[in-house]
């Protein structure tokens, strides 16, 4: 069985690293490169920065970051936030991140995930997926200029559109839980099954996919573990799940019963509740393969 892997997360806003709850509420969690190379001792298999105020103008900004975390540190690097265009992503990687992770420019043109996959690899291209849980009430109708011109005729997603006479309606499955993608770092519903999403992204290449809780992020109360299960059910390339680790229980259940090949946290290692040494060393005497 591969070693699980312990990632902790860091959202960068205009260069410094900040923790909020359930997206909002920031506050200042110190240097993301001081902390980067605080984590690259204590043996994090990997890292995340999540630019969370990316634009074309502050690009440079998390570019800097990146270049001065790369000379430090050697563990992989995923750089995610505002990443639109096959030239954002070879600047991140020139700066020497090792993997980008893209959100809203998958779900407004999911063909910029297969054009970046076979121009870059699948290795590298993160889809980060950022869930809501639904209520049944949840999917109320749409028109039809909300909704991107891919999900209009998209067969893989499995939805059912309904046209009457010119709104649209998602019918989805009530037999099970569903968990809607939000785009914009969490403030634009999007009407789209997380789950079947994570497997067309899958589908067109994605190698990875970074499932983050919004019930949950912040919270510290734990992972969204039936989203978790149902998502690392439903593809076959790795799951990272994000949002809620509070103890380092949490981060067992996420990799034993949410069924994750890693476990994301930021509160609990930034605010040094925990080691991530402390953490591998739970997970061990658990029976859960880490690298130590």
């Amino acid at each position: 069985m591969l070693a699980k892997r312990i990632i902790p997360c860091l959202d960068v806003k205009n260069g410094r690293v900040v923790k909020g709850v359930s997206f909002v509420n920031l506050r200042d969690a110190g240097d993301p490169v001081e902390n980067a190379k605080f984590y690259d001792k204590q043996g994090a298999d990997e890292l995340v920065f999540l630019d969370i105020t990316a634009s074309h103008e502050k690009r440079n900004i998390i570019i800097d970051v990146v270049m001065r975390t790369a000379e430090e540190v050697f563990m992989p690097l995923t750089v995610g936030g505002g990443i639109k265009t096959m030239d954002d992503i070879r600047e991140l990687l020139k700066a020497g991140c090792d993997k980008v992770s893209i959100n809203t420019a998958a779900v407004n043109n999911p063909e910029f995930i297969r054009q970046a996959a076979e121009r870059f690899g699948s290795q590298c291209i993160v889809v980060a997926i950022d869930a809501k849980r639904v209520h049944d009430s949840r999917f109320e109708t749409r028109s039809p200029e909300e909704l991107p011109d891919w999900l209009m005729s998209s067969k893989e997603l499995s939805v059912r559109l309904v046209v009457d006479p010119s709104l649209v309606t998602l019918s989805l499955s009530k037999s099970h839980s569903s968990w809607e993608v939000y785009t914009h770092g969490g403030r634009n519903p999007k009407g789209i099954d997380a789950v079947k999403w994570a497997g067309y992204m899958e589908e067109l290449g994605a190698g990875e996919v970074l499932l983050t809780s919004m019930d949950r992020d912040g919270t510290k109360d734990g992972y969204d573990l039936e989203l978790t299960r149902a998502v690392s059910e439903a593809v076959s390339i790795p799951v990272i799940a994000s949002g809620g680790a509070g103890n380092l229980e949490h981060l067992y259940q996420a990799l034993v019963d949410g069924k994750a090949d890693a476990a994301l946290a930021a509160s609990i290692f930034h605010y040094r509740e925990y080691t991530i040494r402390e953490a591998k060393e739970y997970l061990k005497s658990k029976g859960v393969p880490v690298r130590l």
